[in-house]
């Protein structure tokens, strides 16, 4: 099973519960592995405005009613 005993943020979480991993969403949302990493793992990271929106058009994919406030600290 994914994420045992990872900390993982709320996207993380999402990614973990849908069966994605953390490549599949650099894939969909065209961003760095380190990025991902950071955004998955850690609950208080904030990225910048286009990485978020660039992470929600994927995570819409899977959830099309998904806010950025659900994930992300605004």
């Amino acid at each position: 099973m994914w994420g045992i005993g990872k900390k993982r943020s709320k996207v993380g979480k999402f990614i973990d519960r849908h069966g994605y991993t953390q490549e599949d969403l650099c894939k969909a949302a065209m961003i760095g592995r380190n990025t991902a990493s950071r955004i998955c793992s850690e609950p208080n990271y904030s990225p910048s405005m286009s990485t978020i929106k660039k992470v929600m058009k994927a995570i819409r994919k899977i959830e099309p009613n998904a806010k950025a406030d659900d994930f992300f600290d605004m």
